[in-house]
């Protein structure tokens, strides 16, 4: 569970002003998209409009909106499953999307809002025709770094991010793993009642 967070915290928050490579150079679009994004979403954490418990739903809301622009969940969600995508209706894929990206952004909601100074750096970016790579570390109060890297592909010239890599672990791939298991002994629909059997666990917990 430690992990788990560690790889959403430190996939979906980027809150650092810095924008230059290692080697001094302005960064490229792909960096400079990610770093928009940031921007954003630190804006809406500094927000005395949307400060306090009794303001979370509006503030989770405005989060929600700006990483929804810059992350494509759908594909994220499609990549989850690899091959076992096609083993879904239309109807069970748009169902498994929406129950994967409602997960996703309630973890970074969860997990955005105990943000405490953390740092980052932006690195190298590596751009080969439609797809980019942004390397940057998470610099903790302690001095710790936590190395993250972006992968994006572009769509009609807006980047969007469909994995992050955490200290070599990728978030695709770490769900991916934890869907293959369940089902290699279970059906598609079974997989989808597992999902909003977790939503209503996380909806309960909350209220």
């Amino acid at each position: 569970m430690q992990k788990r967070n560690i790889i959403i915290i430190a996939g979906l928050l980027a809150l650092s002003l810095l924008i230059l490579t290692p080697d001094g150079l302005l960064a490229g679009v792909p960096t400079e998209q990610v770093r928009q994004t940031a921007d954003r979403v630190q804006s809406v954490l500094q927000d005395s409009r949307f400060k306090g418990a009794d303001k979370q739903k509006e503030r989770r809301e405005q989060i929600r909106q700006i990483i929804s622009t810059r992350f494509d969940f759908p594909e994220m969600a499609k990549r989850s499953l690899g091959s076992y995508w096609q083993r879904g209706s239309s109807e069970e894929q748009q169902q498994f999307t929406k129950l994967f990206t409602e997960l996703l952004e309630r973890s970074y909601a969860d997990q955005i809002e105990s943000y405490d100074g953390e740092k980052i750096v932006y690195g190298r970016e590596n751009v080969s025709q439609n797809q980019a790579e942004v390397d940057t570390k998470i610099v903790t109060k302690k001095g710790e770094e936590i190395t993250v890297s972006y992968k994006l592909q572009n769509a009609g010239g807006d980047w969007k991010v469909y994995d992050i890599v955490i200290e070599n672990i990728s978030l695709v791939n770490n769900f991916r793993s934890q869907f293959n298991r369940i089902l290699a002994n279970a059906s598609f629909a079974e997989l989808l009642q597992k999902l909003q059997s977790k939503s209503v666990d996380i909806k309960a917990a909350r209220s």
